[in-house]
Formats: C-alpha cells, sequence, structure tokens
C-alpha cells in the first residue's frame, strides 16, 4: 500500500503539491488524473524516492521510501521521457536494471520484445517515440517490481498498443503482486483499466474515489416522452444533473436509484427510454460540479 500523507513539496517559489493526502491500495490499477501542470509527475517522483517530501511523507509498505534502497527495489517509475543511457541498446538497459532489481525476468523481456518487434541491439536512439514507450513498459513489467508508476505512458502509443499495454497490466496483476499506478491528463485512456481514481489540481487531491461506488446512484437516461407528456413536469420528477435536447430525445444525468428511475419511466410512459453506463469523463464531470470545481479542461 502507498500512504501519502499531507505531502508538500516546493521548488523555489513554485508549490506543486500542497497538502495531498491518499492512499493507493494494493492488486488494483490506480489512476492519476489532472491537467499538464497540476503536479503529477512531482507526486509520481515523490512516490518513487526521486524527491525529499518538504513536509508530510510517503510510505509504502509502511516505511517511508525517500533514500530507502532497499524499498526502492519494490518500485519502477516510468517517466513522461524516460532516461536511456547514451548509445545504449535495450539490451545494455536490461542488463543495467539488473544491477538493481535482480528479479528482472530475461526470458521475459525477450519475449516481448520478439512480440512488438523491438530488436533488442538496435540503438534506442533510432527508435520513435512510441517504440521508446513500448520498451519502457516491457522494462517496467519485467523488472518484477511491485509497484509500476507510469506518467503519461500511453502518450506516443497507437490505438493498438494502447490496449496491448493495458492488457499487459492486467495480464500481471493475474500473475503476481502488481500495482501499476497511471497518469494521465486524458479521462478516456484510463476508462477501462481504472478501478481506483484520485483527481490531483493545482497540487492538491481533489477526491479519490472507487470508480464503481461513485456511479452508484447517478445514471444517465435517454429517453422520447409521448405526445401528450409534459416534457418540464417529466424532467422536474428527477433530480437532474445535466440534461440535453436533441430533436425530440432528451438526455439527462439522474441522482436516483435504478428502481426509482423505471418506476418514474412507467409512469409517465414515454415512446421510447433506456438507462445507459456512465463514462469516466460524465462521472468527474458530476463530481467536481458537486463540490464547485470547474474541469471542462480536463475532459479532453
Amino acid at each position: 500500500m502507498i500512504e501519502i500523507t499531507n505531502l508538500h513539496k516546493e521548488f523555489d517559489d513554485i508549490t506543486a503539491l500542497e497538502s495531498v493526502t491518499a492512499c493507493i491500495e494494493e492488486g488494483h490499477v490506480y489512476g492519476l488524473i489532472g491537467t499538464n501542470g497540476a503536479g503529477k509527475s512531482t507526486l509520481l517522483r515523490t512516490i518513487a524516492g526521486i524527491y525529499r517530501p518538504d513536509r508530510g511523507n510517503v510510505k509504502v509498505d509502511g516505511e517511508e521510501v525517500y533514500e530507502n534502497t532497499e524499498l526502492k527495489a519494490k518500485i519502477f517509475y516510468i517517466s513522461d521521457d524516460q532516461f536511456f543511457l547514451s548509445g545504449s541498446t535495450p539490451q545494455v538497459m536490461a542488463d543495467h536494471y539488473k544491477t538493481y532489481y535482480p528479479g528482472f525476468d530475461t526470458e521475459r523481456f525477450e519475449k516481448l520484445l520478439g512480440i512488438l518487434g523491438l530488436d533488442k541491439n538496435r540503438k534506442i536512439s533510432t527508435f520513435s517515440k512510441g517504440m521508446k514507450k513500448q520498451l519502457s513498459v516491457v522494462i517496467g513489467i519485467c523488472v518484477g517490481s511491485k509497484y509500476l508508476l507510469c506518467d503519461e505512458t500511453f502518450d506516443g502509443l497507437d490505438p493498438v498498443m494502447r490496449q496491448a499495454v493495458k492488457r499487459l497490466f492486467v495480464d500481471e496483476m493475474d500473475k503476481r503482486d502488481f500495482t501499476p499506478v497511471i497518469a494521465s491528463h486524458n479521462l478516456r485512456e484510463l476508462e477501462d483499466i481504472c478501478e481506483h481514481v484520485g483527481l490531483l489540481h493545482k497540487g492538491g487531491v481533489v477526491f479519490s474515489k472507487d470508480l464503481d461506488e461513485m456511479k452508484l446512484g447517478v445514471y444517465k437516461i435517454q429517453f422520447v416522452p409521448g405526445a401528450d407528456t409534459d416534457k418540464k413536469s417529466m424532467m422536474s420528477a428527477f433530480d437532474v444533473l445535466t440534461s440535453s435536447l436533441t430533436g425530440s430525445l432528451i438526455t439527462m444525468t439522474v441522482r436516483a436509484s435504478r428502481e426509482e428511475i423505471e418506476s418514474k419511466m412507467l409512469e409517465f410512459s414515454p415512446v421510447f427510454w433506456e438507462i445507459l453506463p456512465l463514462s469516466l469523463e460524465e462521472i468527474f464531470i458530476n463530481e467536481t460540479e458537486v463540490l464547485g470545481y470547474d474541469f471542462t479542461d480536463l475532459t479532453v
């Protein structure tokens, strides 16, 4: 478990993190959402023990991580622009990381490189951005760390490769004690993999919640009222969070139980109606509006 308590980090006169408190449970994919400059990279680097907290603390499995060499062997950090040794090849980088991660799986490393079509003896400087991202993920998987911290890992990957990386993470979680923490400014990238999500804004965590819990009691419904039905009366029967009208089709996000929605729809007898699943983007918009925040620039 990663426990972050009242974490504060400054760089000169810039406050990067302010009173951040969060808990990242083991065995789940944790998504860290935030706009550029929200503090995601600083938070990940502090969790990895690269930065020393100015105030507060970060504990991994009950121990403070900064200058804790043994504990750092449980963590691998993939930055947005991953560092590779000058003139190195994938094989050279694998040999390099073996000195820090004794559990490095060489056989799997070579197998994954082959599947992805990455030459282990080719200079990384000749790789495209997407190929470098793929290599970073392969190394992150094969070092065998318990926690994998990913900063904008999907940026630069094509759609097929993004799904392949997500499958890699899920497969790894099935095989061993493995917890990925994925930071992104793009909600849609995390929608189909994250179970728990934290929203970081201006250096602070606005909230950190389980996605399934966030979905409880909030639904999106679409319906076409009957010719004799008063639209306003029908809509006022619900606790409406958002609504839109396209021709005769009304779409609403409401706070209610599924049973309440079904009961009211049967009462009003619309021509057509259905209950739709909420997207991660819609969940965050609803949650942040309740808190008084405007994150419309986040949902891109």
